[in-house]
């Protein structure tokens, strides 16, 4: 049975049709086997997280690029520099400007994990508490006098007009959301597979397009947060947005594909590739950490001067700039011994000490390195 389509680009799609999708549009050979090489790699990954023994001082790492390149889709930029001291000083000072953007996406990453883990359950609470963050406004699904359109970017011929009009009216949004939590939420009824669900499921959320601001960052946290939800990943750590950045003309061609031509099987076969791709690339940055992590660990005990270094280690691959106050505050070690620490791995090459409005600030060079590659 054919998709029905957008017949008027500047009038709301209010007849945009609910879910499911008839299983013609994904029952096929290429799909299939798609498939089978994207489980087969996100299943890797997971195993790999499993045994990695402090998940947390990795996950925030990984968390952080996603971020950063998720914002950077949306025209949202700042060099790796300016974010990681950001990061590094959010809690003492907080950030401004396009950093506290990615800090707010990396942050709903993570509350919108806790929310899940509580309550497995996508509904509006959890939609409209990823909005907040993301967008730092406090308003929820928007309101029918809303007159939400999206426009032709760039500066081509067509740049400013009308290129999709979402649906509007009064309990119009609310309805089309509510179909999208049957669909995402019942697996008795809708039997689909999780990464299948998923990518029909972002594109129904982007479709509908609920709030004001923030739409796209939502829905690819959303992403995510399924595939922790259906036991494919323990934690937000896939790196998808690295991947829809390179390859963001498709992405777009790929939603736009289904509204003006009823086209599933080429967004399908985008969403899960961009699946296997991240999952291989996030596979090898884990390793790759490890490794690093693992070496400069025995350098350190080697030199057999500093105590509890696999604490001073840990700390030092949370993020990639480390400070003296962030030894301190954990209570790994007095100021003076901190500094003395911290000094002492700049020596060794491990570490670039960096002086930043007066203060210090020491760069993880090898952590650097991975992150920006």
């Amino acid at each position: 049975m054919p998709y029905p389509i957008n017949p008027d680009r500047a009038v709301p799609w209010n007849g945009l049709p609910e879910l499911p999708i008839d299983p013609e549009h994904y029952r096929s050979v290429e799909i299939y086997e798609q498939l089978g090489n994207t489980k087969s790699a996100l299943g890797r990954l997971q195993g790999r997280s499993i045994a990695i023994p402090n998940q947390g001082l990795l996950i925030n790492s990984i968390s952080l690029q996603e971020a950063k390149a998720s914002s950077a889709i949306e025209n949202i930029f700042t060099t790796d520099d300016e974010l990681y001291k950001a990061y590094s000083d959010e809690r003492s000072l907080p950030p401004y400007g396009p950093a506290k953007e990615i800090l707010s996406y990396r942050e709903a990453l993570w509350i919108g994990h806790d929310h899940l883990l509580a309550k497995p359950q996508f509904d509006e609470a959890y939609f409209v508490k990823m909005y907040r963050i993301v967008s730092q406004f406090n308003d929820g699904i928007r309101p029918p006098v809303a007159q939400t359109v999206i426009k032709e970017g760039g500066t081509g011929l067509n740049a400013g007009k009308t290129f999709y009009t979402p649906p509007r009216g009064q309990g119009i949004l609310e309805a089309k959301m509510g179909n999208l939590y049957d669909f995402l939420n019942d697996d008795k009824k809708y039997p689909v597979d999780p990464l299948l669900k998923m990518a029909i499921g972002h594109y129904q959320f982007e479709a509908i397009h609920p709030f004001r601001d923030g739409n796209g960052r939502t829905g690819r946290i959303f992403n995510i947060h399924y595939l922790t939800v259906k036991g494919m990943l323990d934690y937000p750590i896939l790196f998808l947005s690295r991947y829809i950045v390179e390859h963001k003309e498709d992405y777009y061609a790929g939603l736009s594909g289904i509204t003006q031509r009823g086209n599933w099987k080429e967004w399908l076969l985008f969403m899960l590739k961009t699946v296997e791709v991240t999952s291989n690339m996030t596979y090898d940055k884990i390793n790759d950490i490890i490794s690093s992590k693992e070496a400069i660990q025995a350098a350190i005990e080697e030199q057999g001067n500093i105590v509890r270094p696999e604490l001073l280690v840990g700390s030092l691959f949370t993020q990639p700039f480390t400070r003296v106050k962030h030894l301190v505050d954990r209570g790994y070690y007095a100021q003076n011994t901190a500094r003395k620490y911290l000094d002492q791995l700049t020596r060794m090459g491990i570490l670039e000490k960096r002086m930043i409005g007066g203060n210090a600030y020491y760069l993880n060079l090898e952590l650097y390195r991975i992150l920006s590659a």
